[in-house]
């Protein structure tokens, strides 16, 4: 059977806390450029696997995609590895990389730094920018040998600011920040880009501080941003060559750059 070809058919992408709001909505805007997927999540197997099953319904006869979902704790770096390595064995070798799980491990709007003990601290570490570290560490040999590949980090504004949910979460946001600007630099001339996006007040996002009609006030553009216009911004840094070494902010106006 021939297959058509999307703009990304052929690729392969692993996408992190692909549950969530914007992790699904990268996910569905990848397959429908015809990339092949790696799904992961954390807990919710229920929503991991309706997204299998959406995407294997709609995309496997138009493009040939494959899709595979796993269950990971990407605070437990062995899990990390099992994840890449059941990724590897059933799409091969991703060459598009979105790190995109967070948490803040329970503890939001804290107003002290003893508020948060450092077990909690280094949770929210390990999962935020340590899991990014090491799935970009497995999956980089194979883009530098291919002379292709893209890796997005989805920080946060807090990495910038300092935000309002805690230090735990602004230090392991802003750590990313660093670790964009290495990899970019080191790697360019190999034909991996390697970017970040930092959203702000996204509708379907478990880390609102306040009511939609309360926080749209405080927004330049006066609405909450929306998963998919995350999503965009991660396919405009995936589909070009020529963007790398960049945190770009999708916050309505909020803070200025």
């Amino acid at each position: 059977m021939d297959h058509a070809k999307g703009p990304l058919s052929g690729k392969i992408a692993l996408v992190t806390g692909a549950t969530g709001g914007i992790g699904t909505a990268i996910c569905r805007q990848l397959a429908a450029l015809g990339c092949s997927l790696g799904i992961h999540y954390a807990w919710d197997q229920d929503a991991a696997l309706a997204l299998l099953e959406e995407f294997k319904e709609d995309y496997v006869s138009v493009f040939g995609s494959k899709f595979v979902c796993y269950g990971a704790d990407l605070g437990n770096y062995d899990e990390v590895r099992e994840l890449h390595e059941h990724i590897v064995s059933l799409l091969g070798p991703p060459n598009i990389l979105v790190n995109n799980a967070g948490t803040y491990a329970a503890k939001s709007g804290v107003d002290s730094v003893d508020a948060v003990p450092i077990e909690d601290f280094e949770r929210t570490w390990r999962i935020n920018c340590g899991s990014a570290y090491l799935l970009t560490q497995l999956c980089m040999p194979a883009m530098e040998g291919e002379g292709w590949g893209r890796v997005v980090f989805i920080s946060s504004v807090a990495g910038i600011t300092g935000g309002i949910i805690g230090p735990h979460y602004a230090s392991s946001k802003s750590a990313l920040h660093g670790l964009i600007h290495w990899l970019a630099m080191t790697y360019a001339r190999k034909g991996v880009t390697v970017n970040g996006v930092a959203p702000a007040l996204i509708e379907q996002t478990k880390m609102l501080p306040g009511t939609s009609e309360e926080l749209a006030q405080k927004i330049p553009v006066g609405r909450l941003g929306t998963p998919d216009e995350v999503a965009e911004t991660v396919l405009w840094m995936i589909k070009t060559s020529y963007v790398t070494n960049k945190v770009i902010a999708v916050d309505g106006g909020m803070f200025p750059q």
